[in-house]
């Protein structure tokens, strides 16, 4: 049987103002703070997750907090995220709910066969907000953001190469995405090129664009670290772990994250990509309804509370 990837698991990027990308991304995108922790390779580091009510695969932007400089944009890296809203008329909302706070945008216009808005957050982290109708908000009640307004979560992904061949063969041949179309949005923009995995639609969609004159990008805050997509449980990953290991891809073998576990390897073009599980999730060390309320830490570096704690910057 062919083992497939449901979707996009989540996004990790990079901030070097951990107090303001708080305050954004819960105050004016109105996302949920799911999980207050820290990099577990790093931790005088946090590790931020916003997501959506419930804590939902497939919702969660996440973020490290390195004193990093900002990110030279190129190729071999994410060069933009999806977020998924429900209708035509929340795009609209969103357009001026963006401005009234002081945030560009662009019009809201068809982009690959459909509206979507761009804007970037005050680190230049860029995204697209494309309208996703077959899927439903699960809100966060204390949120500013209206209900029928807040983010459904994350996707496409967008990611950034200067040639396609050897990358496709990983994503279709190892990975079991299927190519389905390819898009110019003019003749000044590079060619995308579409692959989707499992059920399909934007939450489940990776973009390809292809520009051999852009130099490499540079990491740094507004960039993306990598990106995540979801397999069920261990015995998904496990399988996942065989493939990638047949197909002579250097990889982290299983590594536990504690809220899920894991595997990372580059594609072809450097780009880090992470498989990761649904479960156990974020509520396997606090209660839903106080997620993120406090600084969580797995079993393994609880023991280490104090001195974590004491390396960290107050957030509010």
């Amino acid at each position: 049987m062919t083992i497939e990837l449901g979707g996009i698991h989540h996004l990790t990027a990079v901030t070097a103002e951990a107090k303001q990308n708080l305050a954004f991304y819960t105050k004016t995108l109105g996302m949920r703070l799911i999980k207050k922790t820290v990099n577990q390779d790093d931790t005088t580091a946090y590790h931020l997750f916003y997501g959506d009510g419930v804590a939902s695969p497939g919702a969660d932007l996440t973020f490290f907090d390195f004193p990093a400089a900002r990110e030279q944009r190129g190729n071999h890296t994410v060069g933009r995220t999806g977020l998924r809203v429900d209708s035509e008329d929340s795009l609209v909302w969103w357009k001026a709910h963006l401005q009234e706070h002081g945030v560009g945008t662009s019009a809201i216009k068809e982009r690959n066969g459909q509206l979507s808005l761009d804007f970037e957050d005050f680190e230049g982290q860029r995204f697209r907000m494309v309208i996703d109708s077959a899927n439903k908000v699960v809100p966060w009640a204390k949120s500013p953001v209206p209900a029928e307004r807040q983010i459904i979560g994350l996707g496409p992904i967008t990611l950034s190469v200067p040639r396609l061949d050897r990358t496709e063969k990983v994503l279709t041949e190892v990975m079991n995405m299927r190519k389905v179309r390819e898009y110019a949005m003019t003749s000044h923009t590079p060619e995308t090129h579409v692959y989707e995995m499992g059920p399909g639609g934007p939450g489940a969609e990776l973009h390809v664009a292809v520009d051999p004159t852009l130099p490499p990008a540079r990491p740094g805050a507004g960039g993306v670290h990598h990106v995540a997509f979801r397999t069920p449980d261990q015995d998904g990953l496990r399988q996942w772990i065989e493939r990638v290991g047949r197909a002579g891809l250097r990889n982290s073998g299983e590594v536990e994250r504690f809220y899920f576990t894991s595997l990372y390897f580059r594609e072809p073009n450097g780009i880090l990509f992470e498989i990761a599980t649904d479960v156990p999730g974020f509520a396997a060390d606090e209660p839903m309804e106080t997620l993120g309320e406090s600084l969580a830490l797995p079993p393994f570096l609880e023991g280490r509370r104090a001195s974590i704690e004491a390396g960290l910057k107050p957030l509010v």
